[in-house]
């Protein structure tokens, strides 16, 4: 008899998945296809049950040798956006094909930036904490200092689906002058100024990061560049942790050489209790969640479903990554 955490001897087709993925969209795989879903995330639990997959549906980083743990792999969807969790050369090297759902969680972390900079611009934690801890006249002092976003500067770092969302939002909603950067500048919306980043920086209020990890964009904000920054700017990071040098960050928010940061994502995840971000009180931290909601969850998994019943009838995937 097999232990639990051991992945059961194939039958039909087997799809793996390495999180959830909404009710109904897993039963369309399950009409034609074994879901079976990992008991965790470990590498080792990884490449284990990964042996059996014919399709891998990605929520969890993926260790690098996993494909040389899966001879009956077909390919690989990601349920969500970012390819970071999956190791690309070797995808291609072992011919496997590749998909994401673009697009899905645009809405959710355009709307989580703009929460996360009325939060701080507004005080809105520390008020609701001092109106429970210490009454109406001291909550009601730290409103002197909130600001309006109407006629500041939004700067954008990647102005892909996301990046444009938000733009969309800050420019026709809010009023605000709306700076952008990106590879390429030829290529941002209309009503966006395409700059340098380091016009980007020295004249932007909020600075958000909402590009591709790569090997170009890792550590793209780092000391120097914080340097150029606006001393009361907010910085918010939606696009992975490693875009910013996490250390360089962490100092001047500590020297208050910029105002404040939201972080959602982190060089390593979970974050460190000892994380010198902890420690800070001009920071707010959520743990990798801008792009979760009920509506993103679902548009990721019924999107994740369409490619994976696409690769086992053998057709070709919409949105191919390689």
């Amino acid at each position: 008899m097999s232990r639990p955490s051991e992945p059961p001897a194939p039958s039909r087709a087997v799809v793996l998945l390495t999180g959830p993925m909404e009710a109904g969209a897993r039963a369309r795989i399950e009409a034609v296809a074994d879901v079976r879903e990992v008991p965790d995330t470990q590498p080792q639990t990884l490449r284990e049950w990964a042996a059996d997959a014919d399709v891998l549906v990605v929520r969890a980083m993926l260790p690098a040798d996993i494909f040389e743990h899966a001879p009956r792999l077909r390919g690989v969807v990601r349920q969500g956006v970012g390819l970071d969790m999956v190791p690309m050369d070797s995808a291609r090297a072992h011919g496997l094909p590749v998909a994401n759902v673009p697009g899905s969680n645009r809405h959710a972390v355009a709307e989580h930036v703009i929460a996360c900079i009325g939060a701080l611009t507004r005080r809105i934690a520390r008020m609701d904490a001092e109106l429970h801890l210490n009454g109406w006249s001291d909550a009601r002092k730290l409103a002197d200092a909130g600001c309006e976003l109407f006629g500041k500067t939004m700067g954008i770092v990647g102005l892909g689906s996301i990046g444009t969302r938000l733009a969309e939002i800050c420019d026709h909603g809010f009023g605000m002058t709306v700076l952008g950067y990106q590879r390429r500048l030829d290529a941002v919306p209309a009503f966006v100024r395409g700059v340098s980043l380091e016009e980007l920086l020295a004249l932007s209020d909020f600075v958000v990061l909402a590009c591709p990890l790569t090997a170009e964009t890792r550590h793209l904000i780092d000391a120097r560049r914080i340097a150029l920054m606006k001393p009361g700017a907010l910085l918010v990071n939606v696009a992975r942790g490693a875009v910013a040098d996490e250390a360089a960050l962490a100092e001047a928010l500590r020297e208050r050489r910029i105002a404040g940061a939201a972080l959602d994502v982190f060089e390593q995840q979970p974050l460190a209790p000892d994380h010198p971000f902890l420690q800070l009180h001009n920071v707010l931290l959520t743990p990798h969640v801008a792009g979760l909601t009920v509506e993103s969850m679902q548009r990721m998994s019924d999107g994740a479903a369409d490619e994976v019943l696409r690769l086992l009838r053998g057709e070709p995937l919409i949105n191919r990554c390689n």
